[in-house]
């Protein structure tokens, strides 16, 4: 799996360095999983502007922006809170000089070993927020998706990274270059 992360983020950090385009992260059950994705590759600072990890549902609140009553009343497992996080970490890393052109990634989910708040172990949304500009197609958007996953903690969490890669890695057209 390493090995699959390493050659995903490297080649995301190709594509948004030849574009000035900036990843940050806001991660849950990833714990900082996702920030070393990407820390690991030499040169990463170029593009890779930092990652919050907001383990605690205040912490998405306060630090993201999350909407408190979503968190509330459906819980940090859910799709539109991941959107959220994806939005508050791109504009948690603004600066003028990136001129908005900030990718947002969020994790959140529940990684076991067991359930958590009625949502089993394995359920996974991961979020993402795109910036508008020229690379992109569509004005800025959010988009969450679902995962449901098998295995262990460990392994929950390792294979969320390498979804969120590689979903990333599609969507930029990193993968056909």
């Amino acid at each position: 799996m390493r090995r699959y992360c390493d050659r995903q983020a490297s080649a995301i950090l190709a594509w948004c360095a030849a574009r000035g385009v900036r990843i940050a992260c806001a991660e849950s059950l990833t714990g900082g999983l996702l920030a070393d994705a990407f820390v690991r590759i030499p040169g990463a600072s170029r593009v890779f502007l930092g990652s919050a990890v907001t383990y605690d549902i205040h912490a998405k609140a306060a630090v993201l922006g999350v909407d408190g009553g979503l968190l509330r009343t459906h819980g940090a497992v859910d799709p539109e809170v991941a959107r959220q996080m994806a939005a508050g970490t791109a504009r948690l890393f603004s600066q003028p000089e990136y001129r908005s052109g900030i990718i947002g990634l969020a994790t959140t989910g529940v990684a076991g070993p067991g359930p958590d708040g009625g949502k089993p172990a394995g359920l996974v949304y991961f979020g993402v927020s795109l910036p508008q500009n020229e690379y992109f197609f569509t004005g800025p958007s959010q988009y969450a998706v679902e995962l449901n996953l098998q295995g262990s903690r460990e392994v929950i969490r390792q294979r969320t990274v390498g979804c969120v890669l590689g979903n990333l890695r599609q969507f930029t057209g990193s993968s056909q270059e």
